[in-house]
C-alpha cells in the first residue's frame, strides 16, 4: 500500500514541478502553497460546521463590542469577557474536525516537499560524505566492505569503521554531472543508493536510503528501500541544505511553505466563501 501511494505522490509531484524546474525554486513553492491553500480551503469548508463558525465569529465580535462600551460597569465586562471565552470555545470545536482531517494530506505534502526543496545537489568537485550504518548483529571492523568504482564519484579516503555506532563513512567527490548510481558490496549485500550531481535548480533529492518497513516507506518515498533482511540499516549522503533568502536573510523552506499557504487561504476564502 505504501509503494502505491509512493508511486501516485511521486508522480503527481513531478507533474506540479515539471513547468518550474529550470527555474528559481521560489515560483515551485509558490506554487505548490497556493494548491495547498486552496486544498486547505475545500476540506475547511467541507468537513466544517459554517454556519456553527459564523455564529461563534459574530457572538465573539458582539461580546468585544459589548466589553469595549461598558468597559466601567465591571459586572458586565466579565460577564462579557466570560462569553468571549466561551464563544471562543465553541469556535475551536467547530475548527477541530477540519484540522483533524487535513493533517494526514499536509504531513504526506511536507514529505514529498522536503525531497524537493530541503536539499541543493553537489557541485561537481565538491565533495561529500557516504556513510553506510550496519544492522544488528554486524560490527563494522569485522564486516568486509567494497565500493564498485563509479567514473562520476571518486572515492577519496579508506572506510572509517566505527563499531560503537555501527557505521563506516567514505569521503567522496563528485566529478560528473548527472544522478548516479553508486554500488556498495556489503557481505553477501549489493546496495545502491543514489548520487545528484548538478542538477537542476529545482530538484528532487534522496538524501537518505532505510530498511523497508511502513513507516519507512512513507517518510521516505523517493528510492526504493533497502530489504528488511539486508545487512545495512541505512546508507546517508551528506547534501548541503537548502533554503529561501529574504532581504537577505535564510529562511527554512518549511517556514516559507506555511507562510505563504495560509496567505493564498486567508486570501481566497471570500472568493470561495468559505468561513474560516
Amino acid at each position: 500500500m505504501a509503494s502505491v501511494l509512493n508511486s501516485i505522490l511521486n508522480g503527481m509531484f513531478k507533474i506540479f514541478l515539471f513547468p518550474f524546474q529550470n527555474i528559481n525554486p521560489w515560483f515551485g513553492m509558490i506554487f505548490i502553497s497556493l494548491l495547498t491553500g486552496l486544498f486547505m480551503l475545500f476540506i475547511f469548508k467541507l468537513t466544517s460546521n459554517q454556519q456553527g463558525i459564523k455564529k461563534a465569529k459574530n457572538k465573539i465580535k458582539a461580546h468585544l463590542l459589548e466589553l469595549r462600551l461598558y468597559k466601567d460597569d465591571l459586572r458586565t465586562s466579565l460577564k462579557a469577557q466570560g462569553n468571549i471565552i466561551l464563544s471562543n470555545l465553541k469556535y475551536m470545536n467547530f475548527s477541530l474536525k477540519p484540522l483533524l482531517v487535513m493533517i494526514i494530506p499536509i504531513i504526506l505534502i511536507i514529505i514529498q516537499m522536503n525531497f524537493w526543496f530541503a536539499y541543493d545537489s553537489l557541485e561537481t568537485g565538491e565533495k561529500a560524505l557516504l556513510k553506510i550504518q550496519l544492522a544488528e548483529g554486524y560490527r563494522p571492523t569485522e564486516t568486509n566492505v567494497n565500493i564498485q568504482s563509479h567514473d562520476g564519484i571518486k572515492i577519496e579516503t579508506p572506510p572509517l569503521r566505527i563499531d560503537e555506532s555501527g557505521e563506516i563513512d567514505w569521503r567522496f567527490s563528485a566529478n560528473k554531472k548527472g544522478l548516479h548510481e553508486l554500488k556498495i558490496q556489503v557481505g553477501e549485500n549489493l546496495v545502491t543508493k543514489s548520487i545528484s550531481v548538478n542538477q537542476k535548480p529545482l530538484s528532487k533529492i534522496s538524501p537518505l536510503k532505510r530498511r523497508k518497513s511502513f513507516l519507512n516507506q512513507i517518510l521516505y518515498p523517493v528510492e526504493k528501500p533497502l530489504e528488511k533482511s539486508s545487512s545495512v540499516k541505512l546508507i546517508e549522503i551528506t547534501y548541503p541544505s537548502s533554503g529561501f533568502h529574504i532581504f537577505g536573510i535564510k529562511i527554512h523552506w518549511i517556514i516559507t511553505f506555511f507562510i505563504l499557504s495560509i496567505i493564498f487561504g486567508f486570501s481566497l476564502k471570500g472568493l470561495f466563501g468559505v468561513e474560516i
